[in-house]
């Protein structure tokens, strides 16, 4: 019976004009952290290849300049900013979709050789290799008993 009901708030399919609809959706995406985010931070996979961490960021749309990566503190920030040139701020737009300004995302690097990072971007994805410390094991001695 609720499926009827034309301003149904719940996602349902009716197919009925929601002029409310946009702000659900806006609600959604901003404090339920929804995909569909565009204030979302972006999306990154580490995986451990066995000497070293990889972190593969998706940040499509970037240049390498507009992308930082600083370390301080045994914390890793990648900071990417977008910013929307004056012919675009002229435009009148009807729907406008694509998200200006910056993302940025933090990580621990407590475990890694942070001299040894390397970074490369290559088409929307920044790559991170971060080689893993080497654990030293302090010497053993054997202390002779007088």
């Amino acid at each position: 019976m609720f499926e009827l009901i034309p301003f149904d708030r719940r996602g349902s399919r009716v197919s009925v004009y929601d002029p409310f609809r946009m702000f659900d959706e806006m609600e959604r995406s901003l404090f339920n952290g929804g995909s569909n985010s565009a204030l979302a931070s972006f999306r990154t996979d580490v995986t451990d290849t066995g000497d070293a961490f990889v972190l593969d960021a998706e940040l499509p749309g970037f240049k390498k300049e507009d992308i930082k990566i600083d370390i301080e503190n045994d914390c890793l920030t990648i900071t990417a900013e977008r910013k929307v040139d004056e012919e675009e701020k002229k435009k009148n737009f009807i729907k406008r979709e694509r998200f200006y300004g910056s993302y940025s995302r933090s990580f621990d690097v407590s475990g890694v050789n942070v001299d040894e990072i390397q970074a490369e971007y290559t088409d929307g994805m920044l790559k991170l290799t971060m080689p893993k410390k080497v654990e030293t094991v302090p010497p053993t001695r054997r202390l002779e008993i007088k």
